[in-house]
């Protein structure tokens, strides 16, 4: 259980007393990544779950035809894999650095259920991790089954806002400070990226977004 501590670490439960993990620190490694490194592949055994300590994963699948299907951008503190925890035998999707940089913590399934058995309370927010994960993943998929290229940007937008937005107090505007490059958004809306920046530069003409690189701000709308 070495590598337990990681979960109040990164502020993502905080569920353990500070003096069951603080022994541990030293004693953990960290597995890094490069850039395109898979961190494993469809099929693979499912039997660890993972914790992203610092860079970007990719999770997505191939479809039949061979196009990839990006189904999630990750980033620090995230947890992926989590359907080990379920039951899944074997990986239905393939998990990628995609940060030239990436560092992530395992934990193996069988320290997962121990730790679940004996605390209720972590039991209940992992499940409630994996609930919301899904609903996310099931809004998506509906956006790109039924709505058009830019009303999927314009949604994305909204959940950056809700993720990552604040309100700038001066205009009113909301000021989204983000993760994901332009490649990321593309991929995550299902258009190309071309075309993202087409629809970008649409709604920055029509008075609705301000961006840069790593901030876009959602304009103030008039009365």
């Amino acid at each position: 259980m070495k590598s337990l501590w990681f979960f109040d670490d990164v502020n993502l439960f905080k569920l353990l007393c500070p003096h069951k993990l603080n022994g541990y620190r030293n004693s953990h490694d960290f597995d890094a990544y490069k850039k395109k490194d898979y961190i494993y592949f469809e099929e693979d055994s499912a039997n660890k779950v993972y914790l992203i300590e610092k860079g970007k994963v990719k999770i997505g699948y191939y479809s039949d035809d061979g196009e990839e299907v990006v189904k999630a951008i990750l980033t620090r503190g995230e947890l992926f894999g989590e359907n080990a925890i379920l039951g899944e035998s074997v990986r239905g999707e393939f998990a990628q650095s995609i940060d030239k940089d990436t560092s992530i913590c395992q934990i193996g399934v069988s320290t997962m259920h121990d730790l679940m058995r004996n605390n209720q309370t972590f039991s209940l927010k992992i499940y409630k991790v994996i609930g919301f994960k899904l609903k996310k993943l099931e809004r998506r998929l509906q956006l790109l089954l039924f709505k058009d290229a830019k009303t999927r940007l314009v949604e994305f937008l909204d959940e950056l806002c809700a993720d990552y937005g604040y309100d700038c107090e001066k205009t009113g505007d909301k000021i989204i400070h983000h993760p994901y490059t332009q490649k990321d958004i593309a991929s995550l809306i299902g258009t190309s990226r071309p075309t993202l920046n087409i629809l970008l530069n649409e709604l920055k003409e029509q008075k609705v977004i301000e961006f840069s690189r790593k901030e876009i701000r959602i304009r103030q709308k008039s009365a």
